[in-house]
């Protein structure tokens, strides 16, 4: 006589859901699921003949359970942070209260850099220098980078270069800290592009020099760093708190930010919005160039902001520079065909890397263009949330594993 055996079917996998199935389970819109998708709170896969994307059940109901809300920006539970850099309420964006609005244009990177660290909008009476020991570092490790190395490469080795030759570096007082912060961005700014700058000049001349453009673009160029210069506790603002919560010293914080922001959904997502444009400015119809991003990424860079349902203001406030300085340019016909095609369908509004990538276009200067004054001009943010940091308890992430 031989022994049952249990031989009861395994239980059938429950089928996988479409985007819109997805989105209704969740009790959002697509556009938010996709920022999900994005920002690593859910995974998707390609459908059979790229007919959309498809999410396991268990995730969505996962996600749906999760404490706290689905916050695409807020991936961890319940974490907060206090810190008076920088807010975002209703729909705007503020710097130790002063709206983007009310400073961008009117006063210079350097003085909304203060404002950042001192809490004091002044201008500057004479343009931010590196010491020489730290330009001559930064000018030898660039002197090996190839050509092909990219802004993040750049920017890297160009922090390195300036914290190997500060021997000050360990000073975390916040006047300390601003001073190494101005020192800092006087030195990246020769480095956003591929060009060798001239020094005694703004951080905007400088990076606009370096990226080879002449003057007149260098307002353009202001504007897209004091929009960019801290975004509240984003992902590399994150990761640079972090590091001074160690007590690193601003050039590591800066590390450790700049290691962030190197992923293709942060600093650097900007390069496929340009992808993109130069698609469809080489003959690409705007329709199909658009299908294909959503077929391939399963989301469309470029386009709304978790945090601001009703329009990023960064990306008025730098398209209306922009369009100051080159109303005419012919790339604005492409510019606005992608806009139309990309938001035919779901309408929702563009975000600061389409003005990012739009900027690059315009102003012919290479596709990471947007990603390196992303990261120059988040510096300033960065070292505002460290000096915040270094008065706070040391050592206080240490969050627990489940």
């Amino acid at each position: 006589m031989t022994e049952a055996t249990d031989v009861s079917p395994a239980p059938e996998e429950a089928p996988l859901l479409s985007a819109t199935e997805a989105a209704a389970r969740l009790g959002v819109k697509r556009e938010t699921l996709y920022a999900y998708v994005s920002r690593g709170l859910l995974r998707s896969r390609a459908a059979p003949q790229g007919r959309g994307r498809l999410f396991d059940p268990a995730e969505v109901d996962r996600l749906r359970a999760r404490p706290g809300g689905r916050r695409p920006t807020r991936a961890a539970d319940a974490l907060e942070i206090a810190s008076s850099v920088t807010t975002m309420t209703g729909g705007r964006l503020r710097y130790r209260g002063h709206a983007l609005e009310e400073v961008a244009g009117a006063w210079p990177f350097e003085s909304v850099a203060q404002l950042l660290w001192t809490g004091s909008l002044t201008t500057p009476t004479s343009p931010w220098r590196a010491p020489a020991a730290v330009e001559a570092s930064v000018a030898a490790l660039r002197a090996v980078l190839p050509l092909a190395s990219g802004p993040g490469a750049r920017l890297q080795a160009a922090v390195v270069g300036a914290r190997a030759a500060d021997p000050l570096r360990d000073d975390l007082r916040p006047d300390a800290v601003a001073g190494t912060g101005r020192a800092l961005l006087a030195a990246l700014a020769g480095v956003a592009g591929p060009e060798v700058a001239p020094p005694d000049r703004s951080v905007a001349a400088r990076a606009t020099a370096s990226l080879g453009l002449d003057e007149r673009w260098t307002g353009v160029v202001d504007v897209i760093l004091v929009s960019l210069a801290d975004h509240e506790l984003a992902t590399s603002t994150l990761a640079g708190r972090v590091a001074a919560s160690t007590r690193a010293d601003p050039y590591a914080v800066v590390l450790a930010g700049l290691a962030a922001v190197s992923g293709p959904l942060h600093g650097s997502a900007s390069g496929q919005v340009h992808r993109l444009l130069s698609d469809v400015a080489d003959g690409a119809a705007p329709e199909r160039a658009v299908a294909s991003r959503w077929r391939d990424h399963g989301h469309m860079a470029g386009f709304g902001h978790g945090l601001y349902p009703q329009g990023d203001p960064r990306t008025a406030v730098v398209l209306d520079a922009l369009r100051a300085a080159a109303a005419d340019h012919p790339a604005w016909a492409t510019v606005e065909a992608v806009a139309a095609a990309a938001s035919s369908r779901a309408p929702q509004a563009p975000n600061i890397d389409w003005a990012l990538a739009a900027f690059a276009l315009v102003a012919g200067v290479p596709a990471d263009s947007g990603e390196a004054l992303f990261s120059l001009a988040r510096v300033a943010g960065w070292l505002a949330h460290a000096i915040e940091e270094y008065d706070a308890p040391p050592l206080r992430y240490r969050v627990t594993a489940i």
